[in-house]
């Protein structure tokens, strides 16, 4: 039995002849993906402006995408280029990390919000991102899964291992009843 065809796959057709419904609905569906991939690159600040701009260069760059099947794969990958032309051109300014130092964990024993997310930007691509997919945007593994082309397995083992790497980095324990 072969793979269900993506719910979005029409929708790549369909942008590709500017029907505006379809690009809507390819926004609408992906539009927390690629925010979770820009916002473990660059300032929370910036992260829904540039969001706009991912989907804007999509469509300008739709014809030169050779298989409507890679789509998430590509759309992501121009999320990572625009995240880092950004990153490139723009002043340097503070780190996170330089401006919450010594910032004091909550009641529940979690770092703010901003060294939390500060953190979550240290970490290796598949891991950093996929951990804001699921904490940041609140998407569960099987839309990650369905989104990203990669197996729920993976998505698994990504979730797992990112939220190890980031306990460790923000000096928590690893998580009772759990092999981390």
């Amino acid at each position: 039995m072969g793979r269900q065809k993506p719910v979005w796959l029409p929708w790549v057709a369909g942008a590709r002849r500017n029907e505006r419904d379809a690009f809507g609905r390819l926004h609408q569906h992906f539009a927390r993906l690629v925010h979770a991939v820009i916002i473990t690159k660059v300032p929370a600040a910036d992260a829904a402006d540039l969001t706009q701009d991912v989907f804007l260069l999509m469509l300008s760059k739709l014809p030169t995408l050779e298989d409507d099947q890679a789509f998430p794969a590509w759309l992501l990958e121009i999320a990572r280029n625009r995240a880092a032309k950004f990153l490139r051109d723009r002043p340097r300014a503070a780190s996170l990390d330089e401006a919450q130092e010594g910032v004091a964990p909550d009641r529940s024993g979690w770092p703010d919000a901003r060294k939390v997310l500060a953190t979550l930007q240290t970490l290796p691509d598949a891991y950093g991102e996929t951990l804001a997919m699921r904490l940041i945007e609140g998407l569960s593994g099987p839309d990650i899964a369905e989104r990203t082309g990669l197996t729920p397995g993976s998505v698994r083992v990504n979730l797992h291992r990112g939220m190890a790497m980031l306990r460790e980095k923000l000096g928590l324990p690893p998580k009772e009843g759990s092999d981390e």
